[in-house]
């Protein structure tokens, strides 16, 4: 049996848990656990701690086709301080960015935009805004392309209509957009979980730009909360 498996350049399955390559060795963002192979630092990506890490942990399809590839122009919608943004960093973009990614960190708190700016000052690459993600069009100028890849994470009501909003305008053909949906956000009059995440999943895959690949059960380690992934098409 290996001893890790591969999911990109940098980051990699290991007896249950994930790691990513660091692009700033010596350092944790949020108390993680690291540890050197080499010349190479790895740091533990908690999927208890991230909805993205969870994601990769629970899909059923290869996990490496649901990360972006180094290099590529990632949106992150709801990225509170950055621990996950962190992560796809040292994927996406690496050490000083040598890969040339860029990942663009939107919230509407500024408090948590604090300690964007701080990932920021070691992290080339990132770049923090603070603002409404319910409002694309006001992200669309911080663009050189549509992105290919695109991750929604809002605690807010119609999570669902917000994300297809945000695919139309922001994700490019044949892009990865992705959304983590908390059925306790929603304003729903009956029904429970299953019927609201039911709902959420109808509305995106009504929309006509996105083709839903999978429907990702968080349970154990978010509890109510799906992922779901859908290309655009």
């Amino acid at each position: 049996m290996p001893r890790h498996v591969s999911l990109g350049w940098g980051v990699r399955k290991e007896k249950g848990g994930l790691w990513t390559r660091s692009a700033v060795r010596g350092k944790s963002v949020r108390g993680e656990r690291r540890k050197r192979d080499g010349r190479i630092e790895w740091r533990k990506w908690d999927s208890r701690r991230s909805k993205v890490a969870a994601m990769l942990m629970r899909s059923k399809v290869d996990p490496s086709t649901l990360i972006p590839n180094p290099g590529s122009l990632c949106v992150y919608l709801g990225a509170s301080s950055g621990s996950t943004v962190s992560h796809l960093h040292d994927h996406v973009c690496g050490a000083g960015n040598h890969h040339g990614g860029k990942i663009l960190a939107v919230d509407i708190s500024t408090r948590m935009m604090r300690d964007l700016l701080t990932l920021c000052n070691t992290r080339p690459g990132i770049v923090p805004i603070l603002g409404d993600a319910r409002y694309p069009l006001n992200l669309a100028p911080y663009l050189p392309r549509m992105a290919d890849w695109l991750f929604q994470d809002l605690s807010m009501p119609d999570q669902a209509k917000s994300f297809v909003k945000s695919t139309s305008y922001l994700l490019g053909e044949g892009g990865l957009g992705i959304i983590s949906i908390k059925a306790a956000s929603e304003r729903w009059s009956t029904g429970g979980d299953e019927q609201h995440f039911d709902e959420s999943e109808t509305i995106i895959n009504s929309a006509g730009h996105l083709e839903i690949i999978e429907r990702i059960d968080l349970r154990g380690l978010e509890e109510q909360h799906i992922v779901i992934v859908a290309q655009k098409v």
